[in-house]
């Protein structure tokens, strides 16, 4: 069967059973690769944007769908895979545990599904992974917190609408998940994500205010104001309770906390890298930006379960351990989009360096420690942990908070498109042009709805097989290309 994968059956003595022996009785070995089909996506994008007639994955039923999925999610983690990362097994038990941990932690199975489609849309700098736990309060530039958009690891310029789909996805999937809402309740809170979206883009269209906003405690609605009460935590307690080893001079080991003292070298040049690539000087509250500890971080995320990350303790200007700063260095990688968006002449870069590009353009006023540095010859994304960096809970929103918060999502990816021609590459008026590509409105909606849900029905369906596969070992390899 064309595309079929399995691992390389050894003998005893290690090499493939597939071996054939010359005349002279030499082994020759097969040629394997691990198997990939990124550039196939690439073209199967350009065939479908161009009109070309096509098998999209959507279209895939039975064994077929199964092999999809199973193929899809082996490419997707094939690093982690190969190198017996820590986490990986976490990360499938996680991705197995429930439908909306599958959802957030398989965004490349739902872009595939959505090759090449939306080329007639409005392009944006698109956030890439949009669900109700990427949004969030995290520091400004300043160090001061702020609520938005805050994870930009599949950013990427990409139709608008590819945003709002992927949104009005996890929406429905979290609203039963995590909140047990009916089917018509779930509908409403789709169609209030969509419509916070669509209102503030009018707004912006009208007042073109979307650089000088910003969701800030004082300004903000009130379930995004309890968010901001129920993270504040005093950064002295905040780093003894959950970081410091007693003396405070460096990481406590825990389940989660490796430290890595030995490494202190190697992150301090990061963060002078870092600090020289950013253009900045120490701010006052980071001291001299000295190093003073480094540990390795388990078990955090879903998406990036089993991917290297690090913490880096810097030393405050008080050098007594109560106002230390904590910055995070996760390794990057290509974007679950790469190649699966309709063609494009806007193009934010590789792998961490396209992750501040939409960081920079999404977020006017972000964190100044976001950056992208190299560390031992592979790409990191680097950012500040705050004791206030948190996201909401979604079990305790209640039937008309869950519409609230939607709209408030809807409202801060708004704002963050819009700045797509302020901040970034896009050179002509983004929002009337969106608000014209949404008309009319109550189609628009309508489409958007329609698309979440048939999106979880098949995310349900896709679950389904994942788990049976996940349970016959399915994803203890690589897709391997036998000659």
């Amino acid at each position: 069967m064309a595309g079929k994968s399995t691992s390389a059956k050894q003998t005893s003595g290690g090499t493939p059973s597939t071996a054939k022996t010359t005349t002279d009785g030499a082994d020759i070995q097969p040629v394997r690769k691990a198997a990939g089909k990124v550039e196939a996506f690439a073209r199967l994008s350009e065939a479908l944007a161009s009109g070309e007639s096509m098998v999209p994955p959507t279209l895939l039923t039975g064994q077929a769908r199964r092999e999809h999925v199973r193929a899809t999610l082996r490419e997707d983690h094939a690093t982690r895979i190969e190198e017996r990362a820590s986490g990986t097994e976490v990360k499938f038990e996680t991705l197995a545990d429930d439908l909306f941990k599958f959802y957030r932690g398989t965004a490349l199975l739902f872009y595939r599904d959505m090759v090449g489609t939306d080329g007639h849309m409005p392009t944006v700098m698109c956030l890439g992974d949009v669900h109700p736990e990427n949004f969030g309060v995290m520091p400004d530039r300043n160090g001061a917190p702020i609520f938005g958009v805050n994870d930009f690891d599949e950013a990427i310029y990409a139709p608008f609408t590819w945003d709002l789909k992927r949104g009005a996805t996890g929406f429905w999937i979290a609203a039963k998940t995590e909140g047990g809402l009916k089917r018509k309740k779930r509908v409403k809170v789709v169609r209030h994500f969509v419509k916070g979206y669509l209102d503030a883009m009018q707004r912006y269209a009208e007042r073109a205010t979307e650089k000088n906003e910003s969701y800030r405690t004082h300004n903000s609605p009130k379930v995004i104001r309890r968010l901001f009460e129920e993270a504040w935590e005093e950064r002295h307690e905040w780093l003894r309770e959950d970081y410091l080893d007693p003396t405070g001079r460096g990481f406590k080991p825990t389940d989660e906390l490796q430290p890595i003292s030995s490494s202190i070298e190697t992150f301090q040049k990061a963060i002078d890298d870092l600090a020289k690539a950013k253009g900045f000087e120490a701010p006052k509250r980071s001291g001299e930006l000295k190093v003073k500890d480094v540990c390795i971080r388990h078990g955090q995320g879903t998406a990036s379960l089993g991917l290297p990350r690090y913490y880096v303790l810097i030393e405050g200007p008080s050098k007594d351990a109560t106002d230390d700063i904590i910055i995070e260095f996760k390794r990057a990688r290509r974007s679950a989009l790469s190649g699966l968006t309709p063609p494009t002449q806007f193009d934010a870069g590789d792998n961490a360096d396209r992750i501040v590009h939409g960081q920079r353009v999404q977020l006017a006023h972000g964190d100044i420690f976001y950056g992208a540095v190299e560390i031992d010859g592979e790409s990191f994304m680097s950012r500040e942990r705050a004791p206030f960096r948190d996201d909401i809970d979604l079990d305790e929103l209640s039937d008309d908070t869950w519409k609230d918060y939607a709209a408030v999502c809807g409202a801060a990816l708004a704002q963050s498109h819009a700045l797509s021609d302020d901040l970034g590459q896009i050179d002509y008026d983004v929002e009337p042009s969106i608000m014209e590509a949404a008309t009319p409105r109550k189609l628009f909606l309508a489409d958007i709805c329609r698309f979440a849900e048939e999106a979880a029905d098949r995310l349900k369906n896709d679950h389904k097989l994942f788990c049976e596969d996940f349970e016959d070992g399915a994803f203890d390899q690589v897709e391997m290309i036998y000659r």
